[in-house]
Protein backbone atom coordinates (compact mmCIF):
# COMPACT_ATOMS: atom_id res chain seq x y z
CA UNK A 1 0.00 0.00 0.00
CA UNK A 2 1.23 3.63 -0.80
CA UNK A 3 1.64 5.91 1.91
CA UNK A 4 0.37 9.59 1.35
CA UNK A 5 2.78 12.09 0.89
CA UNK A 6 1.67 15.69 1.57
CA UNK A 7 4.83 17.05 0.54
CA UNK A 8 4.24 15.85 -3.06
CA UNK A 9 1.31 17.41 -3.49
CA UNK A 10 1.83 20.76 -1.31
CA UNK A 11 3.63 22.91 -3.75
CA UNK A 12 0.78 22.29 -6.99
CA UNK A 13 -1.69 23.07 -4.15
CA UNK A 14 -0.08 26.21 -2.86
CA UNK A 15 0.15 27.44 -6.71
CA UNK A 16 -3.82 27.01 -7.33
CA UNK A 17 -4.95 28.27 -4.08
CA UNK A 18 -2.39 31.48 -4.69
CA UNK A 19 -3.69 31.58 -8.19
CA UNK A 20 -7.12 31.53 -7.02
CA UNK A 21 -6.85 34.41 -5.12
CA UNK A 22 -5.18 36.57 -7.19
CA UNK A 23 -7.78 36.15 -9.78
CA UNK A 24 -10.56 36.73 -7.29
CA UNK A 25 -11.08 40.64 -8.28
CA UNK A 26 -10.49 39.89 -12.10
CA UNK A 27 -13.63 37.36 -11.52
CA UNK A 28 -15.22 40.00 -9.33
CA UNK A 29 -15.01 42.44 -12.34
CA UNK A 30 -15.83 40.21 -15.12
CA UNK A 31 -18.87 39.08 -13.60
CA UNK A 32 -20.12 42.66 -11.85
CA UNK A 33 -19.45 43.77 -16.19
CA UNK A 34 -22.93 42.60 -16.96
CA UNK A 35 -24.68 43.35 -13.59
CA UNK A 36 -28.00 44.90 -14.44
CA UNK A 37 -27.27 48.13 -11.89
CA UNK A 38 -29.32 51.26 -11.70
CA UNK A 39 -27.41 53.46 -8.96
CA UNK A 40 -24.84 51.09 -7.49
CA UNK A 41 -23.18 48.17 -8.65
CA UNK A 42 -22.41 46.59 -5.73
CA UNK A 43 -25.63 44.01 -4.94
CA UNK A 44 -26.24 41.81 -8.17
CA UNK A 45 -29.76 42.26 -9.65
CA UNK A 46 -29.16 40.42 -12.86
CA UNK A 47 -27.92 40.14 -15.85
CA UNK A 48 -27.59 41.91 -18.85
CA UNK A 49 -25.42 43.10 -22.26
CA UNK A 50 -26.48 46.39 -21.94
CA UNK A 51 -23.25 47.44 -19.83
CA UNK A 52 -21.18 45.58 -22.97
CA UNK A 53 -22.96 47.62 -25.84
CA UNK A 54 -23.46 50.67 -24.82
CA UNK A 55 -19.81 51.78 -22.84
CA UNK A 56 -19.87 55.22 -23.05
CA UNK A 57 -23.16 56.19 -21.28
CA UNK A 58 -21.50 56.20 -17.99
CA UNK A 59 -21.37 60.14 -17.57
CA UNK A 60 -16.99 60.72 -17.14
CA UNK A 61 -15.75 56.69 -18.15
CA UNK A 62 -14.87 57.10 -21.12
CA UNK A 63 -13.68 60.55 -21.14
CA UNK A 64 -11.36 59.77 -18.31
CA UNK A 65 -10.25 56.13 -20.74
CA UNK A 66 -9.30 58.12 -23.16
CA UNK A 67 -7.40 60.65 -20.85
CA UNK A 68 -5.50 57.86 -19.24
CA UNK A 69 -4.68 56.75 -23.09
CA UNK A 70 -3.43 59.99 -23.59
CA UNK A 71 -0.88 60.51 -21.10
CA UNK A 72 -0.16 56.79 -21.03
CA UNK A 73 1.02 56.90 -25.00
CA UNK A 74 3.35 60.09 -24.39
CA UNK A 75 4.71 59.41 -21.69
CA UNK A 76 5.96 56.65 -22.38
CA UNK A 77 6.94 57.49 -26.01
CA UNK A 78 9.20 60.58 -23.79
CA UNK A 79 10.16 57.75 -21.35
CA UNK A 80 11.15 55.50 -23.87
CA UNK A 81 13.41 57.44 -26.32
CA UNK A 82 15.33 59.25 -23.14
CA UNK A 83 15.39 55.77 -21.14
CA UNK A 84 16.99 54.41 -24.14
CA UNK A 85 19.26 56.92 -24.96
CA UNK A 86 20.33 57.22 -21.25
CA UNK A 87 20.58 53.53 -21.02
CA UNK A 88 22.79 53.07 -23.85
CA UNK A 89 25.57 55.79 -22.38
CA UNK A 90 25.59 54.33 -18.98
CA UNK A 91 26.81 50.98 -20.55
CA UNK A 92 29.14 52.18 -23.53
CA UNK A 93 30.57 55.26 -22.31
CA UNK A 94 32.32 56.07 -19.71
CA UNK A 95 31.94 59.91 -18.19
CA UNK A 96 32.79 61.38 -14.78
CA UNK A 97 29.37 61.06 -12.22
CA UNK A 98 28.38 57.53 -14.13
CA UNK A 99 28.14 55.59 -11.24
CA UNK A 100 26.41 58.78 -9.39
CA UNK A 101 23.43 58.78 -12.52
CA UNK A 102 22.98 54.93 -12.64
CA UNK A 103 22.25 55.55 -8.65
CA UNK A 104 20.30 58.51 -8.93
CA UNK A 105 17.90 56.47 -11.49
CA UNK A 106 16.69 54.19 -8.88
CA UNK A 107 15.63 56.51 -6.28
CA UNK A 108 12.48 57.10 -8.34
CA UNK A 109 11.80 53.27 -8.26
CA UNK A 110 12.97 53.32 -4.82
CA UNK A 111 10.79 56.37 -3.21
CA UNK A 112 7.45 55.34 -1.88
CA UNK A 113 4.63 56.83 -4.18
CA UNK A 114 2.96 59.27 -1.79
CA UNK A 115 6.44 61.08 -1.01
CA UNK A 116 6.93 61.70 -4.69
CA UNK A 117 3.87 62.59 -5.61
CA UNK A 118 3.47 65.08 -2.69
CA UNK A 119 7.47 66.38 -3.70
CA UNK A 120 6.15 67.10 -7.28
CA UNK A 121 2.93 68.92 -6.25
CA UNK A 122 5.31 71.11 -4.27
CA UNK A 123 7.55 71.29 -7.06
CA UNK A 124 5.08 72.46 -9.44
CA UNK A 125 2.89 74.97 -6.66
CA UNK A 126 6.50 76.72 -6.15
CA UNK A 127 6.86 77.53 -10.03
CA UNK A 128 4.10 78.13 -10.33
CA UNK A 129 2.44 75.44 -13.00
CA UNK A 130 -0.52 74.82 -13.15
CA UNK A 131 -1.79 71.55 -12.11
CA UNK A 132 -3.80 69.55 -14.99
CA UNK A 133 -2.73 67.17 -18.61
CA UNK A 134 0.91 68.46 -18.76
CA UNK A 135 2.13 68.39 -14.98
CA UNK A 136 0.45 64.40 -15.02
CA UNK A 137 2.65 63.83 -18.51
CA UNK A 138 6.06 65.43 -16.92
CA UNK A 139 4.79 62.70 -13.11
CA UNK A 140 4.84 60.18 -15.21
CA UNK A 141 7.84 60.88 -17.58
CA UNK A 142 10.20 60.90 -14.15
CA UNK A 143 9.13 57.55 -12.83
CA UNK A 144 8.56 55.87 -16.08
CA UNK A 145 12.23 56.86 -17.22
CA UNK A 146 14.28 55.11 -14.80
CA UNK A 147 11.93 51.50 -15.77
CA UNK A 148 12.54 51.91 -19.08
CA UNK A 149 16.59 52.69 -18.25
CA UNK A 150 16.91 49.32 -16.02
CA UNK A 151 14.75 47.25 -18.71
CA UNK A 152 16.48 48.36 -21.70
CA UNK A 153 19.81 48.71 -20.17
CA UNK A 154 19.81 45.09 -19.47
CA UNK A 155 19.42 44.38 -23.09
CA UNK A 156 22.64 46.85 -23.82
CA UNK A 157 24.66 45.01 -21.49
CA UNK A 158 23.42 41.57 -23.29
CA UNK A 159 24.60 42.86 -26.86
CA UNK A 160 27.41 41.51 -28.35
CA UNK A 161 29.71 44.11 -29.56
CA UNK A 162 31.02 42.38 -32.40
CA UNK A 163 28.35 42.47 -34.73
CA UNK A 164 28.71 46.35 -34.39
CA UNK A 165 32.00 46.04 -35.40
CA UNK A 166 31.28 43.48 -38.32
CA UNK A 167 29.18 46.25 -39.46
CA UNK A 168 31.89 48.87 -39.15
CA UNK A 169 34.21 46.59 -40.82
CA UNK A 170 31.64 46.60 -43.63
CA UNK A 171 32.54 50.26 -43.88
CA UNK A 172 28.82 51.22 -42.29
CA UNK A 173 28.31 54.55 -41.05
CA UNK A 174 28.01 55.06 -37.40
CA UNK A 175 24.03 55.79 -38.03
CA UNK A 176 23.84 52.30 -40.36
CA UNK A 177 25.46 50.27 -37.59
CA UNK A 178 22.66 51.99 -35.08
CA UNK A 179 19.70 51.45 -37.43
CA UNK A 180 20.52 48.19 -39.51
CA UNK A 181 22.25 46.11 -36.37
CA UNK A 182 22.02 47.74 -32.73
CA UNK A 183 18.28 49.01 -32.61
CA UNK A 184 16.60 45.77 -33.85
CA UNK A 185 18.42 44.14 -31.36
CA UNK A 186 17.79 46.66 -28.97
CA UNK A 187 13.84 46.58 -29.77
CA UNK A 188 12.22 43.33 -28.17
CA UNK A 189 13.96 45.57 -24.74
CA UNK A 190 12.51 48.55 -25.75
CA UNK A 191 9.03 47.46 -26.96
CA UNK A 192 9.18 45.62 -23.29
CA UNK A 193 9.82 48.72 -21.54
CA UNK A 194 7.22 50.74 -23.40
CA UNK A 195 4.62 48.72 -22.73
CA UNK A 196 6.06 48.46 -18.67
CA UNK A 197 6.02 52.16 -18.67
CA UNK A 198 2.53 52.24 -20.76
CA UNK A 199 1.25 50.16 -18.17
CA UNK A 200 2.94 52.09 -14.89
CA UNK A 201 1.30 55.45 -16.24
CA UNK A 202 -1.95 54.27 -17.06
CA UNK A 203 -2.74 52.33 -13.67
CA UNK A 204 -1.20 54.91 -11.67
CA UNK A 205 -2.88 56.61 -8.93
CA UNK A 206 -1.16 58.38 -6.23
CA UNK A 207 1.34 60.41 -8.09
CA UNK A 208 -1.49 61.31 -10.54
CA UNK A 209 -3.65 62.30 -7.59
CA UNK A 210 -1.48 64.77 -6.19
CA UNK A 211 -0.56 66.29 -9.53
CA UNK A 212 -3.56 66.26 -11.73
CA UNK A 213 -6.14 69.13 -10.72
CA UNK A 214 -9.65 69.19 -12.25
CA UNK A 215 -7.96 66.55 -14.94
CA UNK A 216 -9.93 62.94 -14.41
CA UNK A 217 -8.17 60.07 -15.36
CA UNK A 218 -9.26 56.87 -15.20
CA UNK A 219 -7.62 55.28 -12.24
CA UNK A 220 -9.15 59.19 -10.29
CA UNK A 221 -12.70 58.13 -11.57
CA UNK A 222 -12.46 54.40 -10.68
CA UNK A 223 -11.18 55.97 -6.82
CA UNK A 224 -14.10 58.67 -7.01
CA UNK A 225 -16.83 55.69 -8.34
CA UNK A 226 -15.77 53.32 -5.45
CA UNK A 227 -17.78 54.87 -2.73
CA UNK A 228 -21.35 53.53 -4.17
CA UNK A 229 -20.01 50.84 -6.02
CA UNK A 230 -18.33 51.20 -9.46
CA UNK A 231 -20.63 51.48 -12.78
CA UNK A 232 -20.51 48.57 -14.99
CA UNK A 233 -19.30 50.35 -17.80
CA UNK A 234 -16.17 50.58 -16.03
CA UNK A 235 -16.16 47.35 -15.14
CA UNK A 236 -16.20 47.25 -18.91
CA UNK A 237 -13.57 48.96 -19.59
CA UNK A 238 -11.00 47.18 -17.10
CA UNK A 239 -12.14 44.02 -18.34
CA UNK A 240 -11.19 44.91 -22.14
CA UNK A 241 -7.81 46.33 -20.93
CA UNK A 242 -6.76 43.11 -18.91
CA UNK A 243 -8.21 41.37 -22.05
CA UNK A 244 -5.92 43.10 -24.45
CA UNK A 245 -3.10 42.49 -22.40
CA UNK A 246 -3.44 38.67 -22.24
CA UNK A 247 -4.14 38.92 -26.20
CA UNK A 248 -0.53 40.84 -26.57
CA UNK A 249 1.17 38.48 -23.94
CA UNK A 250 -0.11 35.32 -25.57
CA UNK A 251 0.76 36.73 -29.44
CA UNK A 252 4.48 37.52 -28.20
CA UNK A 253 5.09 33.88 -26.90
CA UNK A 254 3.42 32.55 -29.69
CA UNK A 255 5.57 34.48 -32.42
CA UNK A 256 8.63 33.84 -29.86
CA UNK A 257 7.85 29.94 -29.74
CA UNK A 258 7.38 29.43 -33.72
CA UNK A 259 10.74 31.57 -34.24
CA UNK A 260 12.61 29.50 -31.90
CA UNK A 261 10.94 26.14 -33.56
CA UNK A 262 11.93 27.93 -37.34
CA UNK A 263 15.69 28.22 -36.20
CA UNK A 264 15.68 25.22 -34.59
CA UNK A 265 15.06 23.20 -38.27
CA UNK A 266 17.45 25.58 -39.68
CA UNK A 267 19.81 24.18 -37.33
Amino acid sequence: MRKFSFGKYALPIYAVLAFTYLLIPIAYTFVFSFNDYRRSNIAWRGFTFDNWTSVCEAQGVCEAFATSVSIGLISTAIATVLGTMIAIALVRYRFKFRSAVSLLLFLPMATPELVLGAGLAAQFFNVGAEMGFGTIVIAHVMFCLSFVVVTVKARVASLDPALEEAGRDLYGSPAQVFWKITFPLLLPGIMAAALLAFALSFDDFIITYFNSGPTETFPKFVYTAAAKGLPGEANVIGMSVFFLAIAIVVTVQVRSSLKAKRLAKIK
